[in-house]
């Protein structure tokens, strides 16, 4: 089983989200990520696009891991959102995306912010895991999953 506890609350983890474009994607994560790290949601958002200009931060079978630094000191927070319909993400797949774990780092936090990276590609890699966080029936039981903690499905 997986734990994200460090990185996650129940507030920063969502299910069934919409969103029609990346942006609109980036925006949304943005504002449920600010009280978490303190940092402005349009700067987030901003980052977000900018990190993904660089390259696609999907690498198939319908899962993203967006991840930005920010200049704030702090620690390694995460978002995670399960969209109601995939968007297109420009996956190496072709597939569209509908699993989002989202990655804000301090800009100090290199070996940290590598390490969470490794973490959530590691366990989103693992079709098992995905499977539940596919048929998780509520955002509370998606935590549940992804904290490492036992809890029923509230569907």
């Amino acid at each position: 089983m997986y734990d994200f506890q460090d990185l996650l609350t129940p507030e920063t983890v969502l299910a069934n989200s919409s969103a029609g474009t990346r942006k609109a994607l980036f925006t949304h994560i943005a504002s449920v990520a600010a009280p978490a790290t303190e940092v402005d949601a349009k700067l987030l958002a901003d980052r977000m696009a900018d990190r993904e200009k660089l390259g696609t931060t999907a690498f198939g079978g319908g899962i993203a891991i967006p991840h930005v630094r920010f200049d704030p000191p702090g620690a390694v927070r995460g978002v995670f959102l399960r969209l109601a319909r995939p968007i297109d993400f420009s996956a190496v797949d072709e597939l569209p995306v509908d699993l989002i774990f989202a990655l804000f780092s301090p800009a100090d936090a290199g070996g940290d912010h590598l390490k969470a990276l490794a973490r959530v590609s590691r366990a989103l890699r693992d079709a098992t895991f995905r499977a539940k966080l596919r048929g998780a029936g509520s955002a509370d039981a998606l935590y549940a999953l992804l904290s490492g903690v036992e809890a029923r499905d509230a569907a």
